[in-house]
């Protein structure tokens, strides 16, 4: 039997939202419809690139669109919860691109509407669906390496010092933790669930973002996972899980990657190869979410909602050991509150 089409809409013309406009034009079975954006210039170049019918000029249009099932959020996180609102209030299911939201009250406001509107929703964390990942958490529930011990993810990456790139802009969420540390807690989580225990330091740029920045959490169950994350460093973008009888060693970059390596203790390594096969990845969650929507779900079981407010309420955790406040949450601040333009966050 075909499977129904599923009609998207995406809010945002910036890079990722362009490679995840060209993930859905391979993937059978969705159709893109239609852009929304405030730049009509900017929205008109988009829809032509990608061949898109439909440029709306706001997001509020894009929401009202009879042609649209489901809308893809792609601009800054900050505005995450005002997008997806507008969406969901409009009757439209959402996927949200991480970080879902800037913290968790806003995590928590947006999740309520969802579900009081019966619309699906879910944050876009890719890497949960790449299929090396689908199959690293088939090998912890198989027991191949025992017990958890420790996990070690690197997710470092040089990047040119700008005032003007969002990566740097307090009034943008910006900062390694929620652009590349987000996808590290994520991970954890994914694992071990929601630690027990949170110690992070952080090196602020002198924009007022953490550029570099290291967390240790701790289970009273026993296991231990360290985090580093950082955009002004070197490429590294490692990870490995260490288990009571061997470790998974996920290769660079673990977060899409195309290989494992499974090591048992008195054995052979052995080496397990998911190319993308011309993929992207966006691909993968794309379908996930396309299948839940057929099947009428309005939560996805691999990125739960649940889920996601915990790991909003960590990152949250991790920031106020560095005294991180972003302009959008601190009422009446003109700024972003931070220890300082070199200074080191000090866990508690």
């Amino acid at each position: 039997m075909q499977k129904k089409v599923i009609r998207w809409g995406i809010i945002g013309t910036g890079k990722i939202a362009n490679r995840f406009a060209a993930a859905l034009s391979r993937l059978p079975g969705a159709k893109l419809m239609a852009v929304g954006s405030r730049d009509s210039g900017r929205g008109a170049a988009f829809a032509a690139k990608h061949g898109i019918p439909k440029c709306h000029e706001g997001y509020a249009a894009l929401a009202a669109d009879p042609e649209v099932d489901i809308v893809y959020i792609g601009s800054p996180h900050v505005f995450h919860l005002r997008d997806a609102s507008v969406c969901i209030a409009a009757g439209k299911h959402v996927l949200c691109e991480k970080v879902f939201t800037i913290n968790a009250r806003e995590a928590e406001e947006l999740i309520r509407l969802a579900r009081s509107r019966k619309r699906f929703l879910m944050e876009a964390m890719w890497t949960r669906f790449f299929p090396a990942h689908v199959r690293i958490r088939e090998l912890i529930r198989e027991g191949r390496i025992g017990d958890i011990l420790a996990m070690q993810i690197n997710f470092l990456y040089p990047w040119k010092m700008d005032p003007e790139n969002r990566r740097f802009k307090p009034a943008l969420g910006g900062g390694a933790l929620m652009d590349a540390g987000s996808y590290c807690v994520s991970f954890v989580h994914s694992l071990l669930g929601a630690p027990d225990q949170i110690k992070s330091l952080a090196r602020m740029g002198e924009t007022g973002v953490d550029i570099v920045s290291a967390c240790l959490f701790g289970y009273s169950s026993g296991p231990i996972a360290m985090i580093a994350a950082g955009m002004v460093c070197p490429d590294v973008k490692n990870a490995i899980i260490v288990g009571t009888k061997g470790r998974i060693d996920i290769h660079d970059p673990w977060y899409k990657p195309t290989a494992i390596t499974l090591h048992i203790m008195g054995q052979e390594p052995e080496h397990m190869d998911f190319p993308l096969n011309g993929k992207d990845g966006y691909e993968y969650e794309a379908e996930a979410v396309m299948n839940c929507i057929r099947e009428g779900k309005t939560e996805c079981e691999v990125m739960s909602l649940d889920e996601t407010f915990a790991i909003m309420k960590t990152l949250d955790a991790v920031r106020a050991q560095w005294n991180l406040t972003y302009p959008s949450e601190a009422r009446g601040s003109s700024g972003c509150r931070s220890t300082g333009s070199n200074g080191f966050g000090k866990a508690t």
